[in-house]
């Protein structure tokens, strides 16, 4: 009996710390953290709304950089280089169905956004490179489109990177910005 008790024990024993899991490590927050934007603004909310007018046709999801008092353009993004259009994973563009973007047919379909920043301009890039992190490896023969946008000095001043689409007279656009800087690409 005393064996029998003895097994049983050490097969609890063995069973209970088999059981025991190490506590998960919980990643810091990000500090720039990662969004969404579409078009239809607010599309998921007015979906489960019952108040969707229009179909989904895009959505950008990015990582949103902080200005935390450093100088933005010239210095952290240097003119005329190639900026991942965020921070860390690129930021990736989905068209659900075929847009027009300066007279150029952009199929449906996911993409990655990159811009190169200048005092005057913006060149806004799409291209076929998904999955990636930063602008390391951009890769320019992966290009689908390059459209230059009048670069808009804004009084305000964004602390935080940000995209967002607006409903326009003939289609729609995508705003971008930083610091005391908007751009605003048209899509048909």
């Amino acid at each position: 009996m005393k064996k029998f008790f003895y097994v049983l024990f050490f097969s609890c024993f063995i069973y209970t710390t088999g059981l025991a899991q190490p506590e998960p490590v919980i990643p810091p927050l990000d500090k720039s953290p990662l969004d969404m934007s579409t078009y239809p603004a607010n599309y998921p909310l007015l979906k489960i709304q019952d108040k969707v007018k229009e179909p989904l046709v895009a959505r950008i999801t990015y990582s949103r950089p902080q200005k935390n008092d450093r100088v933005i353009f010239g210095e952290l993004l240097e003119y005329n280089t190639v900026w991942r259009f965020g921070a860390n994973e690129n930021t990736e563009i989905e068209f659900f169905k075929d847009v027009k973007i300066n007279k150029v047919l952009v199929k449906k379909g996911k993409y990655s956004v990159f811009a190169i920043p200048n005092t005057d301009k913006w060149t806004i890039i799409f291209n076929k490179d998904l999955y990636t992190w930063g602008s390391f490896k951009y890769d320019i023969k992966k290009d689908i489109l390059r459209v230059n946008v009048p670069v808009q000095l804004t009084t305000a001043i964004a602390e935080t990177f940000f995209i967002y689409f607006e409903k326009s007279s003939i289609g729609f656009t995508m705003n971008a910005g930083w610091d005391n800087v908007k751009v605003t690409l048209p899509i048909l």
